[in-house]
């Protein structure tokens, strides 16, 4: 005899989320509705508005979740092996590639990105102050190892974050698809981290 396990009511909203999701990207944003997200679980509208409000409080979790997972990449890359600059290329481009691979080459998704992002600048702002946290820690681990010149890790990496937000805002990535966005994005950073390069005395 089985015994059905009850979800909890966390995991009943990220079941929802997760549904609504996919059906987004299988049938576009505004081609969705709630009742087909119902649908979708075997409940009834009600049930899904008992735990979201509206299709877009469930869009407002997806992009949590989303800000979430680009943490957990750009924090384990901050504290893996390579150089602090290959560490914060690394960053950056992981940034990049989530965006370019979980929403832009889904164009289905595109309105969902935009209604994540005009629904939620507070949470948005508060992700992009921990990417410069995480980022600043790089900045100071190059300062410990002499690689950098002695700076204000915080307001650099705040400085870095803006000269690049077109590699990783994921309405200017879309803009700019067709692009080199990776050799573009490298050859920036290349460039900004040079400027805090501790230099070195050529070898006679």
């Amino acid at each position: 005899m089985s015994i059905k396990v009850r979800e909890t009511a966390e995991e009943t909203r990220e079941r929802i989320a997760r549904t609504a999701e996919e059906l987004f990207r299988r049938m576009g944003f505004a081609k969705t509705a709630v009742a087909d997200i119902a649908s979708e679980l075997g409940m009834s509208p009600a049930n899904v508005y008992r735990f979201f409000p509206s299709k877009t409080a469930i869009v407002a979790t997806i992009c949590s979740r989303s800000l979430g997972e680009i943490e957990t990449q750009v924090g384990q890359i901050a504290a893996g092996p390579g150089t602090p600059q290959a560490r914060i290329i690394a960053a950056y481009l992981a940034m990049m590639r989530y965006h370019k691979e979980n929403f832009l080459e889904e164009r289905r998704v595109h309105d969902m990105v935009l209604v994540a992002m005009e629904n939620n600048w507070e949470a948005i702002e508060a992700h992009k102050a921990r990417i410069g946290t995480l980022v600043a820690r790089i900045l100071t681990d190059g300062m410990a190892q002499g690689v950098f010149v002695p700076h204000d890790p915080l307001a650099v990496s705040q400085i870095i974050l803006g000269t690049c937000v077109r590699f990783c805002h994921p309405v200017l990535v879309a803009q700019n698809i067709d692009e080199d966005l990776e050799a573009g994005l490298t050859a920036s950073l290349t460039f900004i981290l040079r400027s805090i390069e501790v230099e070195r005395t050529p070898l006679a």
